[in-house]
């Protein structure tokens, strides 16, 4: 595929994210055409995207989002695009989550100021007024792929998004298990968190 303003290059398939969600990406910004056009010439360059219209995002530790992912995959529904960035997890959602997350947390009695013994930790929710910085849809050096990566890349111009309530729920499973986990003790070291394949064929 060559390189225009109006094909994107195949080195966006490196990263699992398809020219189709490369412009799924770009339709959140101000400036779609623009965005579109730093990635034709820097595929690997992240890009700041504004939230609450095309989606809102819910930041969260990386330990403590990757078994809301793993709850999301093996119990629910599935999930929306989802990256890491600078040890953090963002968990692409339907506009409006970040709204009314935080009072499904407070109403289920798990959120942040509970006082609940390993519940679930503060969210950052990310909605209407607020900007991400999202990895690079691209490959980039090993450095930047350690730094930002893309777990679940968006792959359509219309993927499917989670909204509050199946966020809560995988929240609060999540809670659940790190506590039970934290009973356990074991003499073999933790398997490579990396290493979890999610089939997106499965998502809604």
């Amino acid at each position: 595929m060559s390189s225009t303003r109006n094909s994107l290059p195949d080195q966006f398939d490196v990263s699992g994210v398809t020219p189709a969600g490369v412009a799924w990406l770009a339709s959140a910004g101000t400036y779609p055409r623009s965005t579109l056009a730093l990635w034709d010439e820097r595929p690997s360059a992240p890009v700041v995207l504004p939230c609450g219209s095309t989606f809102d995002i819910v930041n969260t530790p990386v330990i403590f989002g990757r078994r809301m992912l793993d709850r999301l995959w093996d119990e629910g529904p599935g999930s929306g695009p989802v990256a890491t960035y600078r040890g953090r997890m963002l968990l692409f959602a339907a506009p409006g989550t970040a709204q009314r997350l935080p009072s499904l947390l407070g109403w289920e009695e798990w959120g942040s100021h509970s006082g609940r013994s390993g519940g679930i930790p503060p969210l950052l929710c990310h909605g209407t007024g607020d900007a991400v910085t999202v990895p690079a849809p691209g490959a980039g050096d090993t450095a930047n792929r350690l730094e930002s990566r893309w777990l679940v890349a968006p792959d359509t111009r219309q993927p499917w998004l989670p909204g509050p309530e199946i966020l809560v729920w995988a929240a609060v499973r999540a809670a659940r298990a790190a506590a039970s986990a934290a009973v356990r003790i074991s003499i073999f070291p933790p398997r490579d968190q990396d290493a979890k394949v999610y089939d997106v064929s499965r998502r809604r």
